[in-house]
């Protein structure tokens, strides 16, 4: 793999599926993620040889304190650093500042966040994109997002809905090839079409693919069993639609750093939410 000389593997800065980090374990290759922000002067918390778990972002680091703010019958709040690497504000931006800062001196990170009970730390969304369905339970989408792609290798992207809903629902788009500007083709890639060909279907395109009801009930298939690791009932997506188009950048539904513009999906898909909240 060309990793010979690699002594240690780390991640930051973006998260890191699981499935990724699953891989390298598979050839003893474990990944050390640490997080943190400018605002800290880089990492927070650190995983570290002999002290590290899949999927965490490791522990504080020595002379830091870190906590979560308001946690959810799950553990889960908002991220909040103090100590002396904490910076000391915005340059001549004085309301900014005290929105980060607050009066105790914790840095409010604008990430979702929980801590086991051996201090690690796994970071689970942002403030920004938290889902509060009209019963009031508040859902982290990436976590459902991403066990949905692991259980489901046919999919590309999944967009999880349902912000003021009584009920979760997703998007989901199909893996296809690229042209050479990098734009989505209707054309499945290779690994969907072996995909479907172990569930007996014959589409080869995403139109019909979309049209097959074989692979329609695989999605459901695996959407059942991602939701069988939702944290609670109201986690669990009820309802999906198959977008025709994958996302891209030139589509405008992905930044520049390839993160999904959740606005910008659902406004253009606003039909498929509307089947799916029996709306319209």
């Amino acid at each position: 793999m060309g990793l010979e000389r690699c002594r240690v593997c780390g991640s930051a800065a973006a998260p890191i599926s699981r499935s990724v980090l699953e891989f390298f374990l598979d050839f003893d290759i474990p990944i050390y993620e640490l997080y943190g922000m400018s605002e800290s002067s880089g990492p927070q918390t650190l995983s570290l040889i002999g002290h590290h778990k899949t999927g965490s972002t490791g522990k504080v680091m020595a002379g830091a304190e870190l906590k979560i703010d308001n946690p959810g019958p799950n553990g889960d709040g908002e991220v909040l650093f103090r100590g002396r690497h904490v910076f000391m504000g915005y340059l001549k931006e004085e309301r900014k500042t005290q929105e980060a800062i607050d009066e105790d001196g914790w840095l409010h990170s604008g990430d979702i966040g929980r801590i086991d009970p051996e201090g690690y730390l796994y970071i689970t969304g942002r403030i920004k994109e938290i889902l509060i369905t009209r019963g009031g339970e508040n859902i982290a989408p990436v976590p459902i997002e991403e066990q949905v792609l692991d259980a489901c290798k046919l999919l590309s992207y999944c967009i999880v809905i349902g912000d003021s809903q009584r009920y979760i629902t997703a998007l989901v788009s199909l893996r296809c090839d690229l042209s050479p500007e990098a734009e989505p083709l209707d054309q499945l890639d290779a690994l969907a079409l072996s995909v479907l060909q172990e569930i007996g279907s014959t589409a080869t395109t995403v139109k019909e693919a979309r049209e097959d009801q074989k692979v329609i009930q695989y999605i459901d298939s695996c959407i059942k069993k991602a939701n069988e690791a939702s944290v609670s009932k109201a986690a669990k997506i009820q309802k999906f639609r198959v977008i025709p188009v994958d996302l891209s950048i030139g589509g405008a539904e992905l930044t520049p750093t390839m993160k999904l513009k959740r606005k910008v999906i659902q406004e253009k898909y606003s039909d498929l939410t509307a089947e799916m909240y029996g709306e319209g």
